[in-house]
């Protein structure tokens, strides 16, 4: 998701966003999680309003690592605010985890895309995930076969891959994770214009990682089906994106929601639901954290010594 959508769609929360209730998607829920676990302990928490092991900073913080350097501290920053204000309201029942979920999808909200609930009862993680574990992420260099194989090891189908792709409709790269595609005689082949053009702007990349370029050439500020017109079009930015129009095994699905946004919206709900049950902490494990940014044991002492937190660019 594009980060600076994100913190425009943070401050829209607290506005109250998303506080009408949908009928559930129909996925299982994982023990310990829950549909309405804060209705009577924190009701207001959907207006204010993993293990979020990414929201933790210091020296061996997630957000260092290559696949993470589109997140803005701004909306980092945002996130821990909106803690802030819910525990403000009802007290720490609510982790960052679960603030977090409920952000994305009134992000996706926001810009156009469709509401679906989140089962809440996340607990917050001690430590940030290792290195090995961050670049085990699905990467956009991968082509397809690697793609549907790294998705079932995590319990996640075809459909899955190809909806949550979709996110990319709203999602921002840097240069190095598409520079594999600007050679000649790259596979899968893009659109001739657009490869000059995203060679004219990369070279500008001057130090490396300060260009960015928009995942959907076609309406980049909207929720929408315009990212898979956008891979008919041979306009798909990333190896991943564009081997969905091109391989067999998920053309089909691919094809499906360039034509009919209301079936893409549909797997989308249900495929982010599954995903946002994957390795969660409940019951007794983790924490609640009282900052985003540090676990509890550090949070103490950066409180006593005046730390000011997590500083927002523009």
């Amino acid at each position: 998701m594009a980060a600076s959508k994100l913190s425009m769609v943070l401050l829209v929360i607290s506005a109250g966003l998303g506080t009408a209730r949908s009928a559930a998607t129909g996925e299982p829920v994982v023990d310990g999680l829950s549909w309405d676990l804060y209705d009577e302990s924190c009701p207001s928490v959907e207006g204010i309003g993993c293990d979020a092991s990414v929201l933790l900073s210091g020296t061996n913080s997630e957000q260092l690592e290559a696949p993470n350097q589109t997140l803005r501290p701004s909306a980092l920053k945002l996130i821990e605010d909106i803690r802030a204000a819910v525990h403000s309201a009802c007290g720490p029942k609510v982790s960052c985890a679960d603030i977090t979920s409920l952000a994305t999808r009134d992000a996706v909200v926001a810009s156009g895309g469709p509401y679906f609930d989140v089962p809440l009862g996340r607990r917050d993680g001690l430590a940030p995930a290792s290195s090995n574990l961050v670049f085990d992420l699905p990467a956009p260099v991968f082509d397809v076969p690697t793609l549907i194989s790294s998705f079932n090891n995590r319990s996640l189908d075809k459909a899955d891959l190809v909806a949550l792709s979709g996110a990319h409709t709203i999602g921002l790269g840097h240069c190095s994770s598409f520079s594999d595609r600007l050679v000649p005689g790259a596979q899968p082949p893009m659109d001739p214009a657009l490869v000059e053009k995203l060679k004219a702007k990369c070279a500008k990349d001057v130090p490396a990682g300060t260009v960015m370029q928009v995942l959907d050439v076609r309406t980049p500020n909207a929720f929408d089906n315009k990212y898979y017109f956008d891979l008919i079009a041979k306009q798909g930015i990333f190896t991943s994106d564009q081997g969905l129009i091109e391989h067999p095994e998920t053309k089909r699905m691919a094809t499906r929601f360039a034509l009919n946004q209301a079936a893409f919206f549909d797997q989308f709900s249900r495929s982010m639901v599954k995903m946002s049950q994957m390795q969660v902490l409940t019951g007794n494990a983790g924490e609640i954290r009282s900052n985003c940014a540090a676990p509890n044991a550090r949070s103490s002492v950066l409180q006593a010594a005046g730390d000011g937190g997590l500083a927002a660019d523009e």
